[in-house]
């Protein structure tokens, strides 16, 4: 080898040398550290049967939170007509509502020793909600699809949250009727006026324009 060749290898090895360690690893592969559906019990309180049990629950009204939630922003996106724009608006900010209390569900399940649902694949499996077409629809039936999602939540809330109550997961209990079925219902209000048939203008004042009086 060259003089040359050495001392540039040489210097090479200076600059290198004390980088080990701030350089990235990369490609990084292992066993994960906590499977899907097991527990890792934390000083909560709560014995690891009922911890398992809330887990189950709320991955499923996880996954099922998800999805309504997904469903809001496609229909942000798709919705048409002469009500775009209030409904583009209602849709986002419901699915921002809805976004937010993904994330509360997700983190009780960790509280509660567990590993939350995330993945969109699994959720597709988990979901009871019924898959909507990629096309555009009519708005009546995107608010239809929306109002029949927020009631398959509603149901399985309901059951969950006296299945908590009786285990004696106060945690758990509360989210479910604080924050998932309080919004739940609130929304649906908010959806379901749309569908009400009343005319823009007084019945008697369409008579008289009809009649021109």
């Amino acid at each position: 080898m060259s003089a040359k060749k050495v001392n540039n290898r040489s210097r090479y090895n200076q600059l290198e040398a004390g980088t080990e360690r701030a350089k990235p690893v990369l490609h990084e592969h292992a066993r994960e550290i906590q499977a899907y559906n097991k527990i890792a019990k934390l000083p909560i309180a709560l014995d690891e049967t009922t911890c398992e049990a809330s887990v189950t629950n709320l991955n499923q009204i996880l996954a099922d939170t998800m999805t309504l939630r997904d469903m809001y922003k496609k229909h942000h996106w798709q919705v048409a007509g002469t009500t775009f724009y209030q409904l583009h608006l209602l849709f986002d900010k419901h699915h921002e509502e809805q976004d937010e209390l993904v994330d509360t569900i997700a983190e009780r399940i960790q509280v509660l020793g567990g590993v939350s649902i995330a993945m969109a694949a699994d959720v597709a499996e988990t979901t009871i909600i019924p898959r909507p077409p990629r096309g555009r629809e009519e708005v009546a039936v995107q608010i239809s699809r929306l109002l029949d999602a927020h009631e398959f939540i509603l149901k399985e809330a309901h059951t969950m949250a006296k299945e908590a109550n009786e285990a004696g997961d106060d945690g758990t209990n509360d989210l479910l009727i604080s924050d998932l079925i309080r919004l739940n219902e609130l929304q649906v209000w908010f959806l379901a006026e749309h569908l009400v048939a009343v005319p823009l203008i007084h019945p008697e004042q369409s008579k008289a324009v009809a009649s021109g009086g």
